[in-house]
């Protein structure tokens, strides 16, 4: 699994004034939780284009006050006008207990039915997953080379060692529909 390092300085105050002059200077307010205790901290805004803006899931080497903790990102609040970030809370992880992210869904194969005409549509292209550090792969390899027009992949046919997928068992990952080009003369499918 991906690896980002960040570093962050402690908030002395928390709260609502705090938080908005810490946005004027460029820092976003944070929270780290799953410890003995709660931290409060802020991060520059720019350390985030790693963390939030890439499709991959990371763990984050977390440093304040030359404390470094293992953190996942459990969930960051926007701006409703602006698309800014404005508060992001984190997740400190143990190499021996579970932890719960979502891990990205990568396709392998070519499917038969998208060769026949028919289309290939990605339905989730990120997986909620139950495991520990270790076994957390980058991707989940998601093969497609049997699937005709029609056929699907629900989270409830894949596995991978170590890993516990919290997803529905019938929720579909991928899917190649019936379009109109493959179709003798018949409707879309919906």
């Amino acid at each position: 699994m991906k690896k980002v390092s960040v570093s962050g300085s402690p908030r002395e105050n928390v709260g609502k004034k705090d938080a908005k002059t810490l946005r004027r200077q460029g820092l976003i307010p944070c929270v780290m939780y799953g410890g003995k205790e709660q931290v409060a901290f802020s991060l520059p805004e720019l350390s985030f284009k790693d963390i939030i803006y890439t499709p991959d899931s990371c763990i984050v080497n977390l440093t304040i006050d030359k404390n470094t903790y293992d953190v996942v990102l459990q969930d960051a609040q926007f701006h409703p006008v602006t698309g800014k970030i404005i508060h992001c809370d984190f997740l400190q992880v143990f190499e021996d207990k579970a932890v719960k992210i979502d891990i990205p869904v990568k396709i392998t194969g070519a499917a038969p039915g998208v060769l026949k005409g028919g289309k290939l549509i990605l339905k989730l292209r990120k997986l909620r997953v139950k495991g520990l550090i270790k076994d957390l792969p980058d991707q989940i390899e998601v093969n497609i080379s049997k699937l005709d027009i029609g056929d699907s992949v629900k989270v409830g046919q894949l596995s991978v060692e170590g890993l516990e997928f919290l997803n529905a068992a019938n929720a579909v990952v991928v899917i190649v529909k019936m379009t109109r080009g493959a179709s003798a003369g018949g409707d879309e499918e919906e």
